[in-house]
């Protein structure tokens, strides 16, 4: 789960959103939407803690794994597709290539064989031996074809980077998805075995898109930023959209009944004013 307590963002003293309070829970969709420039991604940098708020608090449980959709296409361009993707579990990876390096010498000391157990014990437990197989049905189901998961990211075009970084992001059961417009350079097909792995996901997802078709079918709840406030709604995209028509038409009338009644005061206050004239 995830707190959001009294947070506040401010760009040379103008709030972008201002005193909010929220908290995501495990098995829920979250769809963040609101106008270009309201602060849908700016929000997923502080929930991800890769930026700091002017005030208030982000919380996570302890041991919480939370996996982030990356927007830099070229920043794996040293690595192979596969490990790239198995990159979305820095500590698998890590173990994976501590236990490879201790393998690869030619004399193994009794320390580096006690090591070398421990790393084994906690690979399976992290599903190391599946890692692969795992990490291909992903990149399969995004579209990106076996004869790729070998080769180094360098050589793939931008559209096939995008699909592998989506694919390191749903990598490794992590506890918490944040995916910003993770259906970019998606086919059809591709985008329906996404919604299906979201769906079956028992984690958190926040997830911002302008696809309303995906809100729709993913999203349990609707995040909507706007006017410096960030406010909850229970329901896919279309829900909200009835709700938030509804309460603008309950305000509007709300202050056409507040104007009805300004000018029934202004229409008494000018006939008392004119009998009080009279009067005298």
């Amino acid at each position: 789960m995830i707190t959001v307590s009294d947070l506040t963002l401010a760009y040379s003293g103008q709030p972008l959103f201002s005193h909010v309070d929220l908290q995501f829970t495990k098995g829920n969709c979250y769809g963040i939407i609101g106008a270009n420039g309201a602060g849908k991604s700016t929000f997923l940098k502080i929930l991800s803690g890769d930026l700091e708020p002017t005030s208030g608090e982000v919380s996570i449980l302890p041991k919480t794994r939370m996996s982030v959709l990356k927007q830099d296409q070229n920043a794996y361009n040293a690595y192979s597709v596969m490990d790239t993707v198995i990159m979305g579990n820095k500590r698998l990876y890590d173990i994976g290539k501590e236990k490879d390096a201790l393998y690869e010498k030619e004399e193994m000391t009794e320390e580096d064989g006690i090591r070398a157990c421990e790393l084994e014990e906690e690979f399976a437990e992290l599903g190391g031996w599946e890692a692969e197989s795992d990490a291909s049905r992903i990149l399969q189901g995004l579209g990106v074809g076996t004869e790729f998961h070998q080769t180094s990211m360098e050589t793939l075009d931008a559209r096939l980077k995008v699909k592998v970084l989506l694919a390191q992001a749903l990598f490794g059961n992590p506890d918490i998805l944040l995916l910003d417009e993770p259906t970019n350079n998606l086919d059809i097909n591709a985008v329906n075995w996404l919604e299906d792995f979201l769906l079956d996901f028992e984690g958190t997802v926040i997830v911002v898109s302008h696809d309303r078709h995906f809100l729709n079918t993913i999203c349990t709840h609707i995040v909507d930023i706007d006017y410096n406030k960030i406010k909850l709604y229970v329901g896919n995209y279309d829900f909200w959209y009835d709700a938030s028509q509804l309460m603008q038409n309950l305000m509007k009338n709300q202050n056409k009944k507040n104007e009805e009644k300004a000018q029934e005061l202004k229409e008494f206050i000018s006939r008392f004013s004119a009998n009080k004239s009279k009067s005298k």
